[in-house]
């Protein structure tokens, strides 16, 4: 028998093994032909690397010594790309797979199945460590890869993530087959009880290499760090709850085609203080079904399984932390506790702005990575030029928060991206008094088909008209994503008095509710007055027709019935009094008693359609 040999020189080789543990299992599951399938993929990656040190130990005492990077992702490779089913762990009545991939994993995973075996490997080498051609040739023969640099050249052709990898903390969601997500698949019989022993067994026994790191490297930490305080894994909360936070690369909005909050890096000087995220963490996690905290129409309860870290830091002398979990952005501030929105769908516009902190009827915003150019301007004052914004490390300087009630806030952001996004694009947000400013877009008056699409509110006819119509918005609470003026017709008054701006308002809000307001601005009134709103899809592309109605009084004291309808509108009958009139607009002037009308309008098509209701 051979004599027990001390285990001193395989300490730092699993040191390596568990500091590197995540990226090596990703090594192995991005190795792993597709067609295996999530669950197989993640089950023969860790057990590949776990058969690693026991591979090692199987040597010659001769050829004992600690493994170096090279040797150790060699072994990984060597084993995944044998891609033996018989390292396959079983867990009967489960299915256990990374969350589902963006746009970019997607374009990513399609790239990998225009590759074999050693080029995945080679591409995923580059992805993990941004291993140059030379190194990815050394890991692939110590893999055994007879052609590793035609495996390495077919890689390079393939695009992938920036220069220097993903690394650890920011490997994305898709491909770590460290964090998954459990299903079962059994009927609810006994079964299930064993399936979650058996998965129980499973991810005790990945987890088992942590107690071993010992050695120069230190203790492993049950936060997921080393003993020199570096993350290397996902983030342990207080009360128990595994939840992961990621980060991505700062010029990842550059590289990718999916510009949201998903494209944010961690900002801020506080990022890596774990004990200030667990604390918010936390707080996330105890928002319960009915928790105040979170906006209209957001959904309460823990994040999901891809929270990432947006922002931590002090602002304005309190600690202030920002999440985000794919559907929601989470502020938490000492002090103040957690506020919740949602943030599905957002895009360059809706993701370029979060309110950071409030403090004495002044708003901070973080501001987006992809923001060139910052300023600020009064929405009542459209003639003024924008002011430039401070915003070091995308923090702006306080700028005043809100409007009058019932209105947008008084002082939007003007904001441009950069040329890397999009060329001159600039755009408007405006605060509605949550975590997220809504987009302000306009759409200038009908001219011959076809209809205008919105646009950015930043030209002077539009800033004009959100100054006068600013506040007949259906709404502006928070939870409002986009608030759009459509000056839908114009109409010459009477007596040579000027010209009326009839205009739709419409708010959508993050849930994919919306209400439009019709409204019309008067030469001697200065300010838009309000005729009509109602919930729906009313002045939406969905609905592109309308008409509104408004009594106004002449300089010579007589009244008058206004009433004007979008493009496709043909005729206007007010029944009452029995008036009508071709064409878009009405102008009739009242001579005897005032009787209840009822306004209506004919399309082109000869359908009929109504104003909004008046609002009282």
């Amino acid at each position: 028998m051979e004599p027990h040999l001390p285990e001193e020189p395989f300490r730092p080789t699993e040191a390596a093994l568990v500091h590197d543990y995540r990226r090596l299992v990703a090594l192995a599951y991005l190795t792993l032909p597709a067609e295996r399938g999530r669950h197989s993929r993640v089950l023969t990656a860790h057990a590949a690397v776990r058969r690693t040190l026991p591979l090692l130990r199987l040597l010659p005492p001769r050829r004992r010594r600690p493994a170096d990077g090279t040797e150790l992702r060699g072994r990984v490779l060597r084993t995944a790309l044998a891609g033996r089913r018989r390292l396959l762990p079983r867990a009967l009545g489960l299915r256990l797979f990374p969350p589902a991939a963006d746009g970019q994993e997607t374009a990513y995973d399609q790239a990998l199945r225009t590759l074999d075996g050693p080029g995945r490997a080679a591409w995923a080498l580059r992805a993990l460590w941004g291993c140059p051609t030379g190194e990815t040739v050394e890991v692939l023969r110590a893999a055994g890869v007879a052609r590793a640099e035609a495996a390495a050249g077919a890689a390079a052709a393939v695009p992938g993530p920036p220069p220097g990898g993903w690394g650890g903390p920011g490997l994305p969601a898709a491909f770590d087959a460290c964090r998954v997500q459990v299903r079962r698949t059994d009927p609810p019989t006994g079964r299930r009880a064993l399936g979650a022993a058996l998965a129980a067994v499973l991810l005790a026994g990945t987890a088992a290499l942590a107690p071993r790191l010992a050695g120069a490297d230190g203790p492993a930490r049950a936060d997921g760090g080393s003993a020199d305080g570096r993350p290397t894994g996902p983030v342990t909360g207080p009360s128990g709850g595994l939840a992961a936070l990621d980060t991505v690369p700062p010029d990842a909005w550059r590289h990718t085609a999916r510009i949201d909050f998903s494209a944010w890096p961690a900002r801020g000087d506080r990022r890596t203080d774990r004990a200030l995220l667990d604390r918010a963490l936390a707080a996330w996690r105890a928002a319960g079904p009915a928790a105040s905290a979170a906006e209209p129409g957001t959904p309460a309860g823990p994040p999901g399984e891809s929270a990432r870290v947006l922002y931590a830091g002090d602002v304005d002398g309190a600690a202030v932390v920002l999440l985000y979990d794919a559907t929601r952005i989470a502020r938490w501030t000492d002090g103040e506790g957690l506020r919740l929105a949602r943030a599905d769908s957002s895009d360059v516009t809706t993701a370029a702005a979060v309110a950071l902190r409030r403090t004495g009827g002044t708003v901070r915003y973080l501001l987006a990575p992809w923001i060139a150019e910052a300023q600020s301007r009064p929405l009542d004052l459209p003639d003024e030029p924008a002011r430039a914004l401070a915003a070091p490390d995308g923090v702006t300087a306080p700028l005043p928060a809100g409007g009058a009630p019932g209105c947008p806030g008084g002082t939007v952001l003007q904001l441009r991206s950069s040329s890397q996004i999009a060329e001159q694009h600039a755009f408007a947000l405006a605060d509605v008094g949550g975590l997220l400013p809504a987009h302000l877009t306009y759409t200038p008056p009908p001219e011959q088909a076809p209809a205008r699409a919105p646009r950015e509110a930043v030209g002077a006819d539009a800033l004009r008209a959100w100054a006068a119509a600013g506040c007949a918005v259906p709404d502006a609470s928070p939870g409002v994503r986009t608030l759009n003026l459509w000056a839908f017709a114009v109409q010459q008054l009477p007596a040579d008095a000027g010209r009326a701006t009839w205009m739709c308002l419409r708010a959508d809000r993050w849930t994919g509710d919306g209400s439009a307001a019709t409204a019309v601005l008067l030469p001697a009134e200065g300010r838009a007055r309000q005729t009509g709103g109602a919930p729906g899809r009313a002045c939406s592309r969905f609905e592109q027709d309308t008409v509104g109605w408004t009594w106004w009084r002449s300089a010579a004291g007589e009244d008058y019935l206004l009433a004007a309808g979008s493009r496709r509108v043909t005729r206007i009958d007010v029944r009452g009094p029995g008036w009508q009139a071709d064409g878009r607009t009405l102008a009739v002037r009242r001579t005897g008693p005032a009787v209840p009308v009822q306004v209506e309008a004919r399309l082109e098509t000869g359908s009929r359609i109504g104003p909004l209701a008046p609002l009282r």
